[in-house]
């Protein structure tokens, strides 16, 4: 008898956890870019759908812990450097992000809460921000994120969101035309560097709402 599973639906018709394929099928169909995976227990089902798919897809659980040789491979994060991160409470839903330092985690910028934004909208408009942050303060640092989405999207000089734009989600989408901007006007140097959760823990930015 096959084991029972968990759908978690990040980005579809309709989000949240469900307890068959069948239903969870209904709610991604014919839906452009659904974000969803299966669990084999409604806690880590729980605990995946508060988070980022981001931080799930293509892996059976955030528990699954690397090898020493991975680690070895890995490193070390260089803390001489900015993080930046968003949260987002629900999906869409209330949405924030900000920029810290690695080492010591102080505060160097926060935007939001925005009405109607995504998670991923967030940690793009981090990023960028970031950016414009250390080109006006002639830093030579790197940035890290946590999100390869952003990054890829920060890179191609585009948020690419499938989110729609209303009445509701207006002015988050005028400041990600200026971030578009922003980037399409700007050269920067900085380094861009992925933060490697799964060795590191919770990049220093976190909110701490999982």
């Amino acid at each position: 008898m096959a084991k029972k599973k968990f759908y978690v639906i990040w980005n579809g018709h309709q989000t949240g956890v469900f307890n068959s394929w069948a239903i969870c099928k209904k709610h991604i169909a014919n839906f452009k870019g659904a974000q969803y995976k299966s669990f084999i227990s409604k806690e880590e089902a729980d605990k995946a759908f508060k988070g980022k798919y981001i931080d799930y897809v293509g892996k059976e659980t955030k528990k699954e812990k690397l090898s020493p040789e991975a680690l070895k491979i890995i490193g070390k994060p260089n803390l001489n450097s900015i993080s930046v991160d968003a949260a987002c409470s629900g999906n869409p839903g209330k949405m924030e992000y900000r920029g810290v330092d690695t080492k010591t985690k102080k505060q160097l910028f926060i935007q939001g809460p925005f009405e109607k934004g995504t998670n991923n909208i967030g940690e793009f408009l981090a990023l960028v921000h970031g950016l414009g942050y250390l080109k006006k303060n002639n830093s030579d640092l790197p940035i890290y994120s946590d999100s390869r989405i952003a990054i890829s999207w920060v890179k191609k000089g585009q948020c690419r969101t499938n989110l729609q734009i209303t009445s509701e989600n207006k002015p988050l989408f005028d400041f990600v035309k200026r971030a578009e901007k922003w980037l399409k006007e700007n050269t920067y140097t900085t380094k861009i560097l992925k933060w490697e959760t799964k060795a590191w823990g919770e990049i220093p930015a976190d909110f701490g709402r999982k």
